[in-house]
């Protein structure tokens, strides 16, 4: 069986992408869907890595029962492009940064996270590393990411 394989990005792989990749494997439970996908994450600048995610972003993560600590941050590869299926940035200004880099035959893989629920098209998720929004953050990253697992799970069917 293949898995589809997602990436979620954002600046700096400490905060909302792995905020995301946790809340995206926490609905993967809840679903029993874990043996459908392979899912990771990464930023578009090197300023972290191999760090954990932001201590504010983990505490955040363990109230809500999703564990960030084992994560690391690493910098998007140009191999990512060709072995993801699915490419989700945070945010507008990393999107732009995925299609700039991103070889042509690859750039339909890149969309924006929030593309993904209703009526929120085209907006990005703030960063908590400046905005302190931590709780707002998980809450709309795992909300998007249970809309984003039921429309895969539905093509995949």
């Amino acid at each position: 069986m293949t898995k589809y394989k997602i990436l979620f990005v954002c600046m700096g792989n400490i905060c909302r992408s792995p905020t995301a990749e946790g809340a995206f494997r926490k609905q993967l439970e809840k679903f029993d869907a874990e043996h459908l996908f392979e899912v990771d994450s990464a930023g578009t600048h090197a300023y972290h890595i191999g760090q954990s995610p932001d201590i504010r972003s983990q505490k955040c993560a363990i109230r809500y029962g999703v564990d960030l600590s084992s994560q690391k941050a690493r910098q998007v590869h140009e191999s990512d492009f060709y072995y993801y299926d699915y490419i989700i940035a945070m945010d507008s200004s990393n999107l732009d940064n995925l299609i700039s880099e991103c070889p042509v035959e690859c750039q339909n893989k890149i969309s924006l996270m929030l593309d993904n629920m209703p009526d929120s098209k085209g907006q990005s998720v703030p960063d908590p590393y400046y905005e302190g929004r931590f709780n707002d953050v998980f809450e709309m990253l795992n909300l998007s990411s249970e809309y984003l697992l039921k429309s895969l799970i539905k093509v995949s069917t």
